[in-house]
């Protein structure tokens, strides 16, 4: 399976934090490694401030939500990412850099980040799972190998979102600037060209 490509010696390494409110923090931290940054748990406004970018992981997304507001996180992540702070949101992530969502909980908060319809759960229950090879745009080498786990989909983008893959008649990977999102979940694989891209999305940033 090709792996992402190591960074040249010359290149700076950025500190890219994954929001560890609820999870899979420990797998995005080690394939942030694997891609060539220094990955840190973010959970309190300090660790949030020395952040260059941030990974919201999948999860539970209105959980997340809830503990974002209970940490004083919400308005200063909202207000990270509205100054340029790059963010790559995964499955639950994907939920939470929405501007809207459709099947939400009506008291559920997202960051916003990118204009975008989400729909929460759209490819199924928990037992309806499944992996599938995903075209990603910006990704070389072939195929992603996605894990969807009750997995958004994309109902609509705004004219500013770019549409980086699409499975089975479905938007499944979205950027709009410095902030990307999947619905699937590519740090369940060994495959870290998805986590490649947004470290080099970030660097390009420092």
């Amino acid at each position: 399976m090709p792996q992402s490509e190591p960074a040249s010696a010359s290149d700076p390494t950025p500190v890219i934090g994954v929001l560890a409110l609820q999870g899979d923090v420990r797998e995005h931290l080690a394939a942030l490694a694997e891609a060539g940054a220094t990955a840190r748990p973010v959970r309190r406004p300090r660790e949030l401030d020395e952040a260059d970018g941030l990974v919201i992981p999948g999860g539970e997304s209105t959980t997340m939500s809830k503990l974002a507001v209970a940490f004083g996180m919400l308005e200063l992540l909202r207000a990270r990412i509205r100054a340029g702070m790059p963010v790559y949101g995964s499955c639950a992530g994907m939920i939470m850099v929405a501007e809207k969502l459709l099947d939400g909980r009506e008291d559920q908060e997202t960051l916003g980040g990118i204009d975008m319809i989400v729909r929460r759960n759209a490819f199924g229950r928990q037992n309806e799972s499944f992996e599938a090879a995903v075209e990603v745009a910006g990704v070389a080498g072939g195929p992603v190998e996605g894990v969807f786990i009750r997995a958004p989909w994309v109902e609509s983008t705004g004219a500013g979102v770019e549409v980086l893959a699409v499975h089975d008649g479905h938007t499944v990977a979205v950027r709009q600037g410095p902030v990307l999102a999947t619905s699937f979940h590519p740090e369940l694989t060994g495959d870290h060209r998805v986590h490649a891209l947004f470290v080099d999305m970030v660097r390009a940033t420092l």
